[in-house]
């Protein structure tokens, strides 16, 4: 009579593994690429909207004196004091400077991820040059453009705001300030050549904020 053989080990439990555990579903949504474009496209929206404001702000260099001081000092000098007696001094400032640093470093951490997962995603190189053009330029430009920028930023705030680069700064003189610094010939073509930057680098933006957000 033949014998039934058992495989050792046969009659153990199996034991599975515990189910992963799913991040939050922010998190999870900001793994994909999709995610990952959302938060360039907001984060993106806010630095438009500084940049806009900033520009009409600085515009007031043009204006000359208004009363007893320049309407740029005079601009300057509101925004170190919103909301004013309610808050003290330059909190509403510091709270909108901590909202564009947030922005800032989630849109710079969006873009370099979402730079890596697309390389990886395409190992190799685009066989047509037409489509390496049409699909490379903006995005590549994009890289360099950001590069720009983000180093612009901080040359621009050390600079007029803490004033580190500029020999001359006065804290509160906003005026003779961009005036002392425009002087100085280098630093006027770095400003020139990272302001073209700036509008390539919205432009491109503004045209890829409206394809993330529909």
């Amino acid at each position: 009579m033949a014998q039934t053989m058992k495989r050792p080990g046969a009659d153990a439990p199996v034991i599975n593994p515990p189910a992963a555990t799913k991040a939050p579903w922010p998190v999870e949504f900001y793994r994909s690429a999709v995610g990952k474009k959302w938060v360039m496209a907001v984060s993106g929206i806010m630095m438009l909207g500084f940049v806009v404001a900033h520009l009409v702000g600085n515009l007031k260099v043009y204006m000359g004196m208004d009363g007893d001081d320049y309407a740029i000092d005079h601009y300057g000098h509101a925004l170190r004091t919103l909301l004013h007696p309610i808050m003290p001094n330059e909190v509403v400032l510091w709270l909108m400077r901590i909202g564009l640093i947030v922005a800032l470093i989630a849109h710079v951490h969006a873009a370099a991820t979402l730079t890596i997962m697309n390389r990886n995603a395409r190992p190799t190189n685009y066989q047509s040059p037409r489509d390496y053009v049409a699909v490379n330029f903006a995005s590549r430009s994009m890289r360099y453009t950001g590069v720009i920028v983000l180093g612009y930023i901080v040359f621009h705030l050390l600079d007029l705001t803490i004033g580190t680069t500029n020999p001359d700064f006065v804290h509160g003189e906003v005026h003779d300030n961009m005036i002392a610094s425009m002087q100085r010939w280098p630093v006027a073509i770095v400003y020139i050549i990272c302001n073209i930057a700036v509008a390539v680098h919205l432009y491109h933006g503004t045209w890829s904020m409206f394809q993330s957000l529909g």
